[in-house]
């Protein structure tokens, strides 16, 4: 698969202007984002929620940051919401940032917040793709943008031990079993957008799944 996957060039490391650039935007969404997030929330619409957004959003879903709400702080949580408010959470490549510790933690405040029904889109690198060069982008430390700080290289098998283990009941939507074999089944982009996925990455516009995530649905289940 990697000899026919298309060439994706590193980018330039950054530079001074370039690091005062992000701090400065991070500045700004510590500062604006509370604000803007109190405000969609007082509109009454059904509480759909991207964690991590990095600036990205769909109609009908509130994007948020780590400055504001952050999945280890649960103070950042009560600030805005009650528990077992939300109706849907979406993540797409966060969980890879977080200890296995850190990310079991992460999962049960989601699973707090979401109401009954309610479910946590989840994506990450998929620790059982087949090709190498798609291993090396995104194992720990790999050579991928943003790689340097991945602490879990997750499999559907790991990731659906950490999410049940907080409580949800998991479909998993796409993935690599252990031999090599890709899974997929239908899932509506409205329902939570995931870029880096089969069918919306780029770098399977030849048809096959050169970039793909693990992604799946953990779904609160019960009455409270």
């Amino acid at each position: 698969m990697s000899g026919n996957a298309p060439e994706i060039p590193l980018p330039a490391p950054a530079g001074p202007w370039q690091r005062g650039l992000e701090r400065l935007r991070s500045w700004h969404r510590a500062l604006a984002g509370p604000r803007r997030l109190a405000h969609q929330i007082a509109t009454g619409a059904p509480l759909k929620i991207v964690v991590g957004s990095g600036g990205i959003s769909a109609p009908g879903w509130l994007a948020t940051e780590i400055e504001y709400l952050n999945l280890l702080r649960p103070q950042d949580w009560r600030r805005f919401f009650q528990p077992g408010s939300i109706a849907a959470l979406l993540a797409e490549h966060v969980w890879e940032h977080l200890t296995w510790d850190d990310g079991l933690a992460a999962a049960r405040t989601c699973h707090e917040y979401l109401r009954p029904g309610g479910y946590l889109r989840l994506a990450v690198p998929d620790g059982f793709h087949p090709d190498p060069a798609y291993r090396e982008w995104v194992r720990i430390g790999g050579s991928g943008p943003g790689a340097g700080d991945h602490k879990v290289l997750y499999t559907h098998e790991t990731l659906g031990k950490l999410l049940t283990a907080a409580g949800f009941a998991v479909e998993p939507l796409e993935y690599f079993d252990a031999a090599g074999v890709f899974h997929e089944t239908a899932w509506n982009p409205d329902d939570g957008m995931i870029h880096r996925s089969r069918r919306y990455d780029e770098r399977n516009r030849d048809g096959q799944p050169h970039y793909t995530s693990l992604i799946v649905d953990a779904r609160k289940v019960g009455t409270r």
